[in-house]
């Protein structure tokens, strides 16, 4: 059952819950354009405040006068184990297990790889059909060049896929966040089934991590990948991580073998030696100018709570909910997103026909969502930078662009290369 609200009683209601929020300081941890209301973050993180005076010390001191000697100096060798470690403390890794380096495209080749080789005779690698698509591309890969066979469950449909064919299944590569609608999947439930049926748990953690708790070492995880530009605001393009189990470490068999992963690089042998752990995981020379970046940006999570984030992230999208049924009432409007708080991510979306153009006449009112294709209005909340007068800015805005027919404007219909 929904409440319908007066657009007074919400204002009042954005204003109330504002000024009892714990986290309202966390804003100034980040650089925020004026005036805009920026709900993009499930794409791409605002910028941290701590991080334009790192990056300025890497390039001009580190780089420009420490030059190849920061390699030592200036840790920049240890840099995918200690960033790895400071993601792992955000997803419930303790440390050792979890390394940062490369895209999350690449982790995910390495982890299904590595994972469907330590599960001989088990010929099925099972993913979402609604799956980024990343995910199923390299699973569909991965099956190519190990000869098994990829199925698309959905994750509803898993149980009853387990049961009737589970002991065939090697490895289960999912996400606990639907990006198109913001759907949450149980990760503890979803986790156990896979591992009562013998076979192993991937996770992509990318519209996941840094929005809400995750204890991958409580819930039995056995391996984990993500990118580090979303709720982690590392920047375009931030290194992805990955998560090993240390159970599973010293059977890791990495499929790609750089020189960076061996157990005695500058040594310079002519065969492969794993390293040891985690560091295994490692294949060329790091990207230290994006992986310090990453490490900067993490720092906005200094003494955060992530079950306050968790609490924070259901208000804000609750409340849009609540503000698209009083303010886009009979505007062609539809929620897509769960209503039920358990089921909900940490974005809320909206269907309708005119998305896109809709979407363009927002960024140019200030107020920054994305789309998917075809018919999604997204609108990402981190709840580090977001506040409930936001929302209901982003609303009021989305109803004018609506009533006035904003979105018939030529300049509106012209599809963006990136949506």
């Amino acid at each position: 059952m929904t409440t319908t609200w007066t657009p007074g009683a919400l204002a009042e209601r954005s204003a109330a819950l504002d000024d009892a929020d714990p986290l309202a300081p966390l804003r100034e941890r980040f650089l925020l354009p004026e005036g805009f209301v920026y709900l993009d973050g499930n794409s791409l993180g605002a910028l941290p405040a701590a991080v334009p005076p790192v990056v300025a010390d890497v390039v001009h001191r580190q780089w420009g006068a420490d030059l190849i000697r920061s390699w030592n100096d200036n840790a920049w060798w240890q840099a995918p184990e200690r960033v790895g470690d400071a993601v792992g403390r955000l997803i419930g890794a303790a440390p050792g297990q979890t390394l940062a380096g490369d895209s999350t495209s690449v982790q995910l080749f390495n982890a299904l790889t590595a994972a469907a080789r330590s599960r001989p005779g088990r010929p099925l690698l099972l993913t979402d059909p609604a799956n980024f698509p990343t995910d199923q591309y390299i699973t569909d890969s991965v099956a190519r060049l190990l000869g098994l066979e990829v199925r698309r469950v959905p994750v509803a449909e898993l149980p009853l896929f387990l049961a009737r064919e589970g002991e065939r299944v090697a490895v289960a590569g999912y996400s606990p966040v639907d990006y198109r609608t913001g759907e949450l999947y149980d990760l503890a439930v979803t986790t156990r089934a896979v591992r009562r049926a013998g076979a192993l748990m991937l996770w992509d953690l990318s519209h996941a991590a840094g929005a809400m708790p995750i204890e991958v070492d409580e819930l039995g995880v056995d391996f984990a990948v993500g990118c580090g530009y979303k709720y982690l605001s590392g920047g375009p393009g931030a290194p992805a991580y990955l998560y090993v189990a240390r159970r599973h470490q010293e059977g890791f068999d990495q499929p790609l073998t750089g020189w960076n992963g061996h157990a005695d690089p500058f040594a310079l042998s002519g065969g492969y030696t794993p390293a040891e752990g985690v560091g295994r995981g490692r294949i060329g020379t790091p990207p230290v100018l994006s992986l310090l970046t990453l490490e900067a940006a993490l720092s906005v999570f200094d003494g955060v709570d992530l079950a306050l984030v968790r609490a924070k992230s259901l208000s804000l999208t609750g409340f849009l909910l609540e503000c698209a049924d009083t303010l886009l009432s009979g505007l062609g409007f539809t929620v897509v997103t769960p209503r039920e708080p358990a089921r909900r991510g940490s974005q809320a979306v909206l269907r309708h026909p005119e998305a896109h153009a809709l979407a363009a006449a927002l960024t140019e009112r200030g107020v920054v969502g994305d789309v998917r294709a075809p018919d999604l209005l997204r609108f990402g909340v981190n709840a580090l930078y977001v506040s409930h007068r936001d929302i209901l800015a982003a609303v009021c805005h989305l109803r004018e662009a609506t009533e006035l027919g904003e979105y018939r404007q030529q300049r509106f219909r012209r599809r963006a290369t990136v949506t």
